[in-house]
């Protein structure tokens, strides 16, 4: 990574306020889509960190998940959604810091936040993962399965690091090449289910 790049508020506040979102799909990911069709229990304690536009949240509530809540370090896409959301008591928006945020979940969505962080904190976010997890919880999302070779995000992976990264606290449920990506994503993406040892 460069070391001058600081992947902080302001770095991510600016992309937001710029319209530099390259990685905003404009949609719910098809992959979690499908994976939220077939919930039945709407009662679900369900975070999505790094929530920006969260496409994904806005589905839940379509569907009638009743507790959620999303996160992002980022001012701007959580005042969006706090105006977006603002008489909807099923949706809790909170500005701050993943990795100081303490609760407990059911199920934990993951999507483009991984690859958004500085590699140096994965062990943080499986630790993280770990703590905000009740046993036998859930991790569900993607994860890119190709190194992007860059100083900045996205930050790829491969099959092998992720094991090693999550193999001690998860139980790997599905892992496996995501069959339903977004096109623009299309084989270069992992689906994980992820449940909590």
């Amino acid at each position: 990574m460069n070391p001058d790049l600081k992947l902080d508020e302001n770095f991510w506040n600016e992309r937001y306020k710029a319209n530099e979102t390259g990685w905003d799909l404009g949609q719910v990911s098809p992959p979690l889509k499908a994976y939220i069709d077939q919930l039945e229990n709407k009662d679900l304690r369900i975070l999505i960190p790094g929530c920006g536009n969260s496409y994904e949240a806005e589905y839940l509530l379509e569907k009638g998940f009743k507790n959620i809540t999303v996160i992002d370090i980022a001012p701007e896409p959580v005042n969006r959604l706090r105006t977006k959301f603002q008489s909807d008591p099923n949706i809790k928006i909170l500005l701050g810091d993943f990795f100081t945020h303490k609760a407990e979940y059911d199920l934990i969505l993951e999507q483009t936040f991984f690859c958004a962080l500085d590699p140096k904190l994965r062990e943080n976010y499986v630790e993280a993962m770990k703590s905000l997890l009740v046993k036998g919880g859930k991790l569900v999302g993607v994860l890119f399965n190709k190194q992007f070779g860059l100083q900045r995000p996205p930050f790829g992976g491969t099959d092998a690091e992720y094991r090693l990264l999550f193999g001690e606290g998860f139980e790997f449920k599905t892992f496996e090449p995501c069959y339903n990506s977004f096109p623009k994503r299309a084989e270069s993406e992992v689906f994980i289910i992820l449940g909590k040892k």
